[in-house]
């Protein structure tokens, strides 16, 4: 996973399908699936279609949201202390102006 929270690897999903360590790599340096192991018995070996697949989901839902990651409010004190000397209105220009600049997808 990036350090912004995408994810980038079929890793990332092996990851978040089940809890413990439940599965590795026969070459730590090379992470493909070819080389992907299962240690937990009880636990069936994802196919490498539904890795890409959902790995794609993944990256799809996480691009479809960066409107939120770049939408940066001013922090909540300044915003109180802005409807109080300035009152509502002006309150309410601040945050459309950021909310234009970055509208929803």
């Amino acid at each position: 996973m990036r350090n912004d929270g995408k994810f980038d690897h079929i890793e990332d999903v092996l990851i978040g399908l089940h809890l413990g360590q439940w599965f590795g790599w026969s070459d730590p340096m090379n992470k493909v699936y070819e080389n992907l192991i299962i240690h937990d018995k009880t636990k069936d070996k994802p196919t490498k279609k539904f890795l890409e697949d959902e790995l794609k989901k993944q990256q799809d839902e996480f691009d479809s949201k960066q409107y939120q990651r770049d939408r940066k409010y001013p922090r909540i004190g300044e915003q109180l202390d802005e409807i109080y000397h300035k009152g509502l209105a002006e309150w309410k220009k601040t945050i459309k102006a950021v909310k234009d600049k970055h509208p929803k997808s």
